[in-house]
């Protein structure tokens, strides 16, 4: 029987009786980790995946609200392909990059558009880490672990598992050893919109090895609307005092530095290009949120004044990737022909801190068999 386990790095019991609308999910969630073997896991959904009419790539997914708010979201990586959302004017138009065609998203040239990344979001050091004096030796890419490996979550088929207006829910086993990572992991995510014009992802994982987890989503935003310009008059505003120094390949150093003084500080509010020529590739960091727990709080704010829209994160995960689309190039040719240039879109992903396996100052994101893995981040668009 599955335990929930009641710290900051998983899922809280505070936020559990708060919310009773989650508790009932979870029940459902839960009811389907009935342990199986390794084998029956993967012919069950090889079996449910052959029964499946049409093609999934040009499967769509489309949730909405009654306020203009519509997001698209595609099987293959779980992508959210397209969200709609009016400016102060009701002009609607769509504020994320990507593809007109599901069949460019498995692409090599694909820069994560939209997807769930995972089993480790962000990177491990040396694509291996040390657990109770064994090394586990990931896929390597790029000398290290990024992104989940060369063949992430980002690039596979998810499977419906329940879907409606306004709900849909997404699942993916992970076998054993996929991209070096052990133990079979189960992953359902909850991609939700309400009337209050929220975009709600759920993330929850279960597993039958002790393994790391650090789900995100890494979506590209331009709260604009018009992806032929830039996100450098954006003004963005993060909930941190900290973030976590990295060296030149960007992996943390194991320092938790303040933000107070230096271009990483944004908290007041400033506009994206004000101290972005600073640094030498951009932004590219993990924010160390203020907050006490694993509670859903206030991560960060963009706001695009051109439109008047803007975008609330609020998340019970204690870090953000804050990314400013350093490596697009106008060579990348998206949605209606338009060429991305670069710092065509930001992120705001929330997650673990980036190679916490091997920092043992870093909020540990090992799941063991019998533990939970839910996180919650919510988008909450407006326009004044």
């Amino acid at each position: 029987m599955l335990k929930v386990i009641f710290s900051p790095v998983r899922f809280r019991k505070t936020q559990l009786h708060k919310d009773m609308t989650h508790f009932k999910w979870l029940l459902i969630i839960l009811a389907l980790t009935i342990p199986v073997s390794c084998n029956s896991m993967q012919e069950k959904q090889e079996s449910e995946r052959s029964n499946k009419t049409g093609n999934f790539k040009e499967e769509r997914f489309i949730l909405k609200n009654n306020n203009g708010l519509e997001v698209s979201i595609i099987r293959y990586g779980a992508s959210i392909t397209h969200i709609y959302f009016p400016d102060r004017d009701g002009r609607v138009d769509d504020i994320v990059l990507g593809f007109d065609n599901p069949d460019e998203y498995m692409e090599t040239k694909n820069p994560f558009f939209g997807c769930v990344v995972g089993r480790y979001a962000n990177r491990i050091a040396n694509a291996r880490y040390i657990l109770k004096n064994d090394t586990v030796q990931l896929t390597r890419k790029n000398s290290h672990s990024v992104h989940g490996g060369i063949q992430g979550f980002d690039k596979k088929e998810w499977d419906v598992k329940s879907y409606s207006d306004s709900t849909l829910v997404l699942y993916y086993l992970s076998i054993d050893g996929e991209e070096g990572f052990p133990g079979n992991l189960q992953t359902w995510i909850t991609y939700s919109v309400t009337s209050n014009n929220e975009l709600k992802i759920d993330y929850l994982a279960t597993t039958d090895k002790p393994t790391p987890v650090n789900l995100t989503n890494h979506t590209y935003f331009n709260l604009s609307g018009k992806a032929d310009s830039t996100i450098l008059n954006h003004e963005v505003y993060i909930n941190a005092d900290h973030y976590t120094e990295v060296d030149e390949s960007l992996l943390p150093t194991g320092n938790i530095r303040e933000v107070k003084g230096s271009v990483m500080d944004f908290t007041t509010t400033k506009r994206i290009g004000d101290d972005l020529f600073k640094l030498e590739n951009g932004f590219d960091h993990n924010w160390v949120l203020n907050k006490f727990g694993g509670r859903l709080s206030l991560a960060a704010v963009a706001y695009d004044p051109l439109s008047g829209r803007g975008v609330e994160v609020r998340t019970t995960q204690p870090g953000i990737q804050f990314y400013t689309g350093n490596f697009l190039s106008d060579s990348l040719v998206g949605k209606n022909g338009v060429r991305y240039q670069k710092h065509a879109g930001f992120c705001l992903e929330t997650q673990h801190f980036p190679d916490s396996p091997n920092h043992l100052n870093f909020p540990s994101t090992i799941l063991y068999p019998n533990d939970l893995y839910y996180e919650t981040t919510l988008y909450t668009f407006f326009s004044k």
